[in-house]
C-alpha cells in the first residue's frame, strides 16, 4: 500500500467470500420533485490486498456497482413515449 490516493497494488490480492449480515443493500430515496427512487448495492467481489503499513489493519477493495430503480414518479413529472419510428431531435443517435 501507496500513500493514501494511490491505487491498491491488486497483483497478490484474494478473493473473500462473504455473508450477508443485516440488510438487503437497499436505500429508497423520496425526491424533492415527489420521485421515489430505489438504489441497491451489488456486490462483485471483495478482495484482501494486503496490510496498511501505518496501522497494520487488513485492507480490502470492495467491486461494485450502484442498481438504481424509479418505484413513484408523480403523473405531472410524465411525458408520452416516442412512438417507433418518430424523431426526436434531441433523441442520441442509434437510441430512438
Amino acid at each position: 500500500m501507496g500513500p493514501p490516493g494511490t491505487p491498491a497494488d491488486l497483483s497478490n490480492a484474494e478473493i473473500v467470500d462473504y455473508s450477508i449480515v443485516e440488510g438487503d443493500g437497499r436505500v429508497r430515496l423520496k425526491l424533492k420533485d415527489g420521485s421515489v427512487v430505489e438504489v441497491r448495492l451489488e456486490i462483485m467481489n471483495i478482495l484482501r490486498a494486503g496490510n496498511d503499513p501505518n496501522t497494520g489493519l487488513p485492507t480490502y477493495v470492495v467491486q461494485s456497482a450502484p442498481l438504481v430503480r424509479l418505484v413513484e414518479t408523480p403523473k405531472e413529472l410524465r411525458k408520452a413515449p416516442l412512438r417507433p419510428g418518430s424523431k426526436d431531435p434531441k433523441a442520441i443517435q442509434g437510441f430512438g
